[in-house]
């Protein structure tokens, strides 16, 4: 399928306001988190979830507090109460924080109470449509798991493009790839998506497929390098980037529109998982296109060594032919 017959665009004369543009998305979000947190589903912070279907049409949020503090002082004040897949559903999500005990039947009794609460509050006919209990001490053992997850993951790519590459393409495909991570949790806190296990999965995802466009787009310039000896790195990488234009253009559009069918169809439960994923992608093949190349031609550019190719390496001039020196004649 083709999709740009000979694209020519001059990528890398953009590769500075696209710094900038990711340095105000990062900055924004660090700001947000740190104003406001970043929300943490029930897996990492420990916490009770109780799922109610209401038979009729549900009552106010509002309503569903009042029972809870009434008969739950102080933990009802911090349960988190919204509405929980389509409104044609009628069900709600209740998060009560803080288990208490991990033990037995300690766990379960929270969501007890909760039951116990709606049902004291006359807040209408409804029926449980589903429970999740974590323990604190199971949330943070999933949180350093997590954690440790992403560095790893992070110093294999390093290590395995620096092995298969130069040094300089290696750190230009873990900027992108940190780069692809703030991002993500940037706008994680912008929309106010809790980090559960599915969005930890969908950011280890997103990595590999980010790593792997940035791959495609390196080793096109290592092909390049090649054949374009007398050519500078800036313009060998530019065209690179066009010539994967297509393949890029194609693999991201597929996966684009697989993950915005997961968050429109998906339900509730995925709707973090699929918004990861649409993030991850455009931001993915914006770095990979924008970000990587760019931190390896700055990089060469700045700390290049003797041998190596330059970022405006000069055209080698062609040596002056040899002259003859006169000389006696062989006599015959």
């Amino acid at each position: 399928m083709l999709i740009f017959k000979t694209p020519n665009f001059d990528f890398l004369r953009w590769r500075w306001f696209a710094i900038g543009l990711s340095w105000l998305i990062i900055i924004a979000g660090a700001v947000v988190i740190k104003t406001n947190g970043l929300p943490l589903g029930v897996e990492f912070s420990g916490g009770t979830i109780v799922i109610v279907q209401f038979d009729q049409q549900p009552p106010d949020p509002s309503v569903i507090r009042n029972a809870l503090e009434h008969a739950m002082p102080g933990e009802g004040q911090n349960a988190i109460i919204q509405r929980y897949g389509q409104e044609s559903a009628r069900q709600y999500m209740i998060r009560v924080p803080d288990v208490g005990e991990q033990a037995g039947a300690g766990l379960s009794q929270k969501a007890d109470h909760v039951m116990a609460a709606l049902k004291a509050g006359n807040v209408g006919s409804f029926k449980p449509a589903g429970t999740q209990i974590v323990g604190p001490a199971v949330g943070e053992d999933l949180r350093s798991k997590g954690k440790w997850a992403m560095i790893f993951s992070l110093l294999g790519i390093l290590l395995y493009i620096a092995f298969r590459f130069q040094f300089s393409f290696a750190v230009g495909a873990v900027i992108a790839t940190v780069h692809d991570l703030l991002v993500t949790f940037a706008f994680l806190a912008f929309f106010r998506y809790d980090l559960s296990l599915n969005v930890i999965a969908a950011i280890l995802t997103v990595t590999g497929y980010s790593t792997n466009d940035t791959i495609v787009i390196f080793d096109r310039v290592r092909e390049n390098i090649r054949g374009m000896r007398r050519d500078n790195l800036y313009d060998i990488v530019n065209k690179s980037v066009n010539q994967t234009l297509g393949r890029t253009v194609i693999t991201a559009g597929t996966a684009l529109l697989s993950a915005v069918a997961l968050f429109l169809f998906g339900g509730e439960v995925l709707h973090g998982f699929a918004f990861t994923m649409i993030v991850g992608i455009v931001t993915g093949t914006y770095s990979s296109v924008f970000i990587a190349a760019a931190i390896a031609v700055i990089w060469q550019s700045r700390f290049r060594k003797p041998g190596k190719l330059a970022l405006s390496a000069p055209t080698a001039s062609a040596p002056p032919p040899k002259t003859r020196k006169p000389g006696r004649r062989r006599a015959s």
